[in-house]
């Protein structure tokens, strides 16, 4: 595998093509990111669509990690908090394509949003994760919090519920 890219995405048929591609393939593999499976490209694409629409309005980061051409993940940085919120920032569908898992993907996206949240004067990030086969053991490894469980919080992409992790990190000063 050649070096790992980080970058913001913007919208383009091409993004959208590779994003939708990787939320399908997370979904039919398991990965509670709030849809299921089967998810039809429509509305991989239509999801999609709309938050780099978000994204174009200043309310989230989409990053995509690159290897060579091949968009190996992706990871959101939530902005758009109320308004007694403007100290955090939320992680959103960090989703790592099969052929990518165990390579450093994850990782280095989780560093790059880090990283854009201190810019933005964000001094605490949060993300949820799904208690069966989430990724709860990386997020520890970088550091984050477990603030609680909630059990039965969402339906498996293939059916059945799972709980939900909440974990909390300080950033920055």
């Amino acid at each position: 595998m050649s070096a790992i890219e980080i970058s913001a995405l913007n919208a383009s048929p091409d993004i959208l093509r590779m994003l939708s591609e990787i939320l399908i393939e997370t979904v039919a593999n398991g990965g509670s990111v709030s849809f299921m499976h089967p998810l039809p490209q429509d509305a991989a694409g239509a999801f999609w669509d709309g938050a780099l629409a978000a994204a174009g309005r200043g309310e989230r980061i989409i990053f995509g990690a690159w290897d060579g051409d091949v968009l190996a993940g992706t990871v959101t940085l939530l902005l758009d908090c109320p308004p007694n919120q403007p100290h955090r920032a939320e992680i959103a569908k960090m989703m790592t394509r099969l052929s990518h898992r165990g390579r450093g993907v994850a990782t280095a996206l989780m560093r790059a949003a880090e990283d854009l949240a201190v810019q933005r004067n964000r001094t605490l990030l949060v993300l949820d994760t799904a208690t069966d086969g989430g990724a709860a053991g990386l997020y520890e490894k970088l550091g984050f919090a477990l603030a609680g469980e909630i059990p039965g919080y969402a339906l498996k992409p293939h059916g059945g519920l799972t709980g939900t992790l909440i974990y909390w990190k300080r950033i920055g000063a």
